[in-house]
């Protein structure tokens, strides 16, 4: 029974779907009768018949005669004698502004650390720590064999870690943890990723 409901169902989807392919001729736009264009309008130009007047001649230029020039008969020139200049004044120094007494010389303004100066030397020891382990992480990798995303990994490492030392150099020991940080974490996803 379920053989003939599926040929009846096939038949009943079948009729609709043959019935939009049965017309044999496509609808096609009817031709229209071709455009009646109207003719262009006369144009309406105007004849000159007088000759366009004759160009006007410039004016004559008036002749030149030129003077001939006569020179001055050669006299010897004395040497002039520029009087002396006068020598400026030597400036006067300039007075000696001393400080008040009742106020107290100011030292510079102390620099701005995050670190507290009693700990820094162990800060620095933690610092260098990472990097010598970041630098032996990565010295146990072999360059040749990575791809190029963990080549580009791996120097970025080399990188963080040159700048970390730099830091450590100028005693900025917030930057260079946080670069030698970053260079140890590169290190050993490297190593882990052999």
């Amino acid at each position: 029974m379920s053989r003939a409901f599926s040929c009846v169902l096939g038949l009943l989807l079948a009729i609709p779907l043959a019935s939009g392919c049965a017309r044999a001729k496509a609808k096609t736009a009817p031709e229209n009768p071709p455009l009646d264009m109207p003719a262009p309008p006369p144009r309406d130009v105007e004849i000159n018949d007088t000759e366009p007047p004759p160009p006007i001649a410039l004016p004559q230029e008036p002749a030149r005669n030129p003077t001939p020039r006569t020179r001055p008969p050669a006299t010897r020139e004395q040497p002039r004698v520029e009087p002396p200049k006068p020598t400026p004044p030597p400036p006067e120094p300039p007075p000696v502004v001393e400080a008040p007494p009742d106020e107290p010389v100011r030292p510079p303004p102390a620099t701005l650390q995050t670190i507290p100066s009693n700990a820094e030397g162990e800060v620095e020891r933690a610092i260098r720590g990472m990097l010598s382990r970041a630098s032996d992480d990565l010295s146990k990798i072999n360059y040749q064999r990575l791809n190029s995303e963990a080549r580009t990994q791996y120097e970025t490492a080399k990188s963080f870690i040159r700048q970390a030392e730099a830091a450590l150099r100028a005693k900025n020991l917030v930057i260079a943890r946080n670069l030698a940080d970053k260079a140890a974490t590169l290190a050993t996803q490297l190593g882990g990723s052999k």
